[in-house]
């Protein structure tokens, strides 16, 4: 069993609700973060598998096709090869907002998936996130909680302005020998 980092998407590794882009509904709309890139090649120098969970409501109300979202993820991946990044797995809710599924934030059914398939030790994994059902999400799963930035001001058990910033943290507990 090895310990996890589970990021959310928007608002964590991409731009969302700024002034050239309100939701992403198709790859032209992915902007990565300043930084993130760099922060998700620490974290892979870490050790620690990186996965991101992320509510896409926006296919259940019809805003997207999944075709649509593949392709947003796709860009993700390929903006993040250029700064030899990468995540291991992406894990997402189609579902809509009130549907009562199991895996849309803040309830951990992504979390406790992605867990299974993997093989995570959950209490010793982050959940990193900007809004409070991200932190919802990761307390239910038993995993400790970031919140970053100042989108909401919800209880976590760290909190850093950015990924990089928690990146930095996280490389300089463990060096390289993770």
């Amino acid at each position: 069993m090895k310990a996890a980092i589970f990021l959310d998407r928007d608002g964590v590794i991409n731009e969302v609700l700024t002034k050239r882009v309100k939701f992403v509904n198709q790859p032209e709309d992915f902007y990565l973060l300043q930084g993130v890139g760099q922060a998700i090649h620490m974290l892979n120098q870490t050790g620690y598998p990186v996965f991101v969970v992320t509510n896409q409501g926006g296919v259940g109300l019809g805003y997207m096709a999944e075709s649509d979202l593949q392709a947003i993820h796709q860009k993700m991946e390929a903006d993040l090869k250029e700064e030899n990044a990468f995540v291991t797995e992406i894990a997402y809710c189609p579902h809509k907002p009130y549907a009562g599924c199991h895996c849309r934030k803040p309830k951990a059914g992504m979390l406790h998936t992605l867990a299974a398939k993997h093989k995570i030790d959950l209490e010793q994994s982050f959940m990193v996130g900007d809004r409070q059902a991200d932190i919802e999400a990761g307390k239910a799963a038993g995993t400790l909680t970031v919140r970053i930035g100042e989108t909401e001001k919800v209880p976590a058990n760290y909190h850093f302005s950015d990924l990089l910033s928690f990146a930095t943290w996280i490389s300089s507990l463990h060096g390289h020998d993770h």
